[in-house]
């Protein structure tokens, strides 16, 4: 039984030693200068956008969507002109509650069959250090558009080792006044400053670059 099982444990490591061996000395950088530029697209199975609110005092009552597209165009030589646009899907509200989200998306808050996506449009990068930033864009929720900037750390790039694609991670934190977007409902109840947490790889593919 041990040899078949040391015999298995040969075969399957000759057969995938080339990824194992890239998994084991992938390496990613920091500095945006050292990586490629190009037209970067969201990856759909490695982002997150969670935001939590003040619930009666008790806690930072927490959520997230489930669905969103976003486009990077990345200008390693100039990372202040390096621009994203992102598009939510409204009506993928996740409380982890089944009645609070169809209660969310519903008229009483973000009407998401009149008003389908949430939107950021970046207009300027200001750097504050190698890999950090501050994006200035419009923001617009429920149908109103309001200026928001966006603290961005680049946490990596380089090439995915199981996949060759050549791959961006970042960070970004703001705070929104709910009520500037016209979305009152339940106040002081449910606060008015949301805190917005996002994390976000992004994929540059050559026939798109």
């Amino acid at each position: 039984m041990l040899r078949r099982f040391l015999a298995i444990g040969a075969i399957a490591l000759s057969c995938g030693s080339c990824t194992a061996v890239k998994v084991l000395t992938h390496s990613t950088t920091d500095d945006p200068v050292e990586l490629p530029s190009g037209a970067y697209q969201l990856d759909p199975h490695h982002w997150s956008v969670t935001f939590d609110v003040d619930h009666f005092g008790y806690s930072r009552f927490v959520m997230r969507f489930d669905r969103a597209k976003a486009d990077l165009d990345f200008n390693a030589a100039s990372p202040e002109q390096s621009r994203v646009k992102v598009a939510i899907d409204a009506a993928s509200i996740d409380t982890n509650v089944a009645e609070l989200d169809a209660l969310v998306k519903s008229d009483a808050l973000l009407e998401a069959e009149k008003y389908p996506e949430i939107e950021f449009v970046a207009r300027e990068l200001r750097r504050t250090g190698k890999n950090s930033g501050e994006m200035a864009g419009e923001l617009t929720i429920h149908g109103e558009s309001r200026p928001i900037v966006i603290a961005v750390t680049l946490h990596g790039g380089g090439t995915n080792p199981l996949n060759g694609d050549e791959t961006l991670g970042f960070s970004g934190n703001t705070h929104v006044d709910r009520a500037a977007f016209g979305l009152f409902k339940w106040y002081p109840a449910v606060g008015n400053d949301i805190h917005v947490a996002i994390e976000a790889e992004f994929v540059r593919h050559p026939s798109k670059s």
